[in-house]
């Protein structure tokens, strides 16, 4: 027995001293560079991304860590001034690769108060003397190619294995062509590598050829934003990356022994904003009835966002809980997900009659025992409670709530739109205070616009009655929305919401289908 021990007990060491000795070996792939190459924190905000975040995807995890440390808004220069390349070259160990590509900011000047991070064009070793006027101390500024062969150089001394790459293009077209940098900060990258015998991949013209092949209309909006023409979205940022193991392929650099031949890449998910409301939000299939949440999308970046309206014609917030629908939604909502939040319409129908939708009014505790016909016995609450509680339930999930106020009714009583700011518009904004969480006065907004067009022309936007609006009322209403959503302060969703000027820019919306 006890030499069995010993045996397991040898065997159980050699097993770890085996798994310590191949985590060692492990090779750290190290990127650096500008925001082309990890934007802000490189999760996505804005739907940009760089493709440092990516290029992992396409190596063999077991073998080989990526680390991203490029960081926006940099330079060859202003990297090195800020010691970011002096925290990778302590941790570099001999075998290690080192991805390098700037270019995009070295244009900038010399010295001002804003960046002073450009740097003298081509590679030779000229030199301006300055005194840096952000820094306040003096400062020798060299060539592009002289910070680029520095890292180059001192990467080699640690024995990694430096890799350059010239800029990605911009998303710049003239003539269905894109402009290449192979004259300027292409060309110079391209001759420090050479010259250092190191490899070099051409990502601006290898990434150019593959964009020009879909054309700028494909591209913008799918690889590119019109918003921003230097950084890519997340399929732009795989396509730099595509176009960077493609070089690594015909090269003679042995981090090509380390791509995958399948890689499985994985784009960031859509962010869900699910619509939970009554019909005044729905898709009723009724062009006399046609809920804001149908014109909506229109104005969110749908390439990062899924629409999804479970509103429910004639629901309150009361009856959407009892019937599960509120249960159904929920199955589907993940971290990082908005629910917007919208009863009022129907919550001031009869508690215990007919429709059996009505609340108590309210966002107290109150409750109310009910025998439905269907010889149901239902405990009825407060509008406020059952808000409350999509709330809570929407922050288990992970997601973030956001409530808004009912849309207004086409009634104007002493020629103003009807507010009710003493009842549902009230409880729905004390409901989401008293849950913390951002609420929208959707009905006052709308009322202001209302009472600014007059009270004929917002008529053609109700022809069915005083509640329900036609495909102009409801984009009217979703315009309106999204620009309160877009000046929602703190909120993240804020990021999704189009721009005014991205709007103006799309086609005309279709208001008679």
């Amino acid at each position: 027995m006890r030499i069995n021990k010993l045996i397991l007990f040898a065997f159980l060491a050699l097993f770890l001293a085996q798994f310590k000795a191949e985590a060692q070996q492990k090779i750290t792939v190290y990127t650096v560079g500008d925001s082309t190459v990890k934007n802000g924190k490189g999760d996505g905000t804005g739907g940009l991304w760089g493709w440092g975040d990516y290029i992992g995807q396409f190596l063999d995890s077991n073998k080989i860590t990526v680390e991203n440390h490029a960081l926006g808004g940099t330079s060859s220069r202003s990297y090195q001034n800020l010691g970011l390349w002096d925290a990778v070259y302590k941790k570099l160990k001999k075998g290690d690769y080192v991805l390098i590509q700037w270019g995009h900011n070295d244009d900038g000047p010399l010295n001002d108060t804003i960046r002073a991070r450009g740097t003298i064009k081509g590679i030779s070793d000229k030199t301006e003397e300055i005194d840096n006027l952000i820094t306040k101390k003096h400062e020798t500024v060299h060539t592009y190619g002289w910070y680029i062969r520095k890292v180059v150089k001192e990467a080699k001394e640690k024995g990694a294995i430096p890799i350059v790459m010239s800029p990605i293009p911009r998303n710049t077209w003239k003539d269905g062509k894109l402009p290449r940098n192979n004259t300027s900060y292409g060309l110079w990258a391209k001759q420090i590598a050479d010259q250092e015998q190191v490899t070099f991949i051409d990502l601006n013209d290898r990434m150019a050829s593959k964009l020009e092949q879909f054309g700028e209309a494909k591209v913008t909006g799918t690889y590119f934003y019109k918003k921003d023409h230097t950084h890519p979205s997340a399929k732009g940022a795989v396509m730099a990356a595509t176009s960077i193991i493609e070089g690594l392929k015909v090269s003679k650099s042995p981090l090509k022994n380390y791509i995958l031949e399948n890689p499985v890449i994985k784009l960031p998910r859509k962010i869900n904003v699910f619509l939970i409301g009554d019909s005044t939000m729905a898709d009723n299939k009724n062009e006399n009835a046609v809920g804001w949440g149908v014109m909506v999308p229109r104005y969110f970046d749908t390439t990062r966002v899924n629409i999804v309206n479970k509103a429910r014609g004639g629901r309150s917030t009361r009856t959407f809980d009892f019937e599960g629908l509120w249960d159904k939604a929920k199955k589907e909502i993940q971290p990082n997900d908005f629910v917007i939040l919208q009863f009022g319409h129907n919550d001031a129908g009869k508690i215990d009659g007919e429709k059996f939708r009505g609340s108590i009014n309210g966002i107290g505790d109150e409750t109310q025992v009910v025998n439905r016909a269907d010889s149901l016995t239902e405990t009825v609450h407060t509008y406020g409670w059952y808000l409350k509680k999509f709330i809570r339930e929407t922050k288990e999930k992970g997601a973030t709530p956001i409530v808004m106020s009912l849309t207004p009714r086409n009634e104007w009583p002493n020629g103003k739109v009807e507010q009710r700011d003493q009842t549902y518009v009230k409880w729905a904004q004390e409901a989401a205070a008293a849950e913390k969480t951002d609420y929208i006065n959707l009905s006052q907004k709308v009322a202001q616009k209302y009472e600014a067009l007059g009270q004929e022309k917002v008529k053609e936007f109700y022809p069915k009655d005083h509640t329900h609006t036609g495909r102009a009322g409801a984009n009217a209403v979703a315009e309106t929305a999204a620009e309160e959503l877009r000046n929602l302060k703190g909120s993240k969703i804020r990021d999704l919401v189009l721009t005014k000027k991205e709007v103006d820019d799309l086609p005309p919306v279709q208001l008679n289908k």
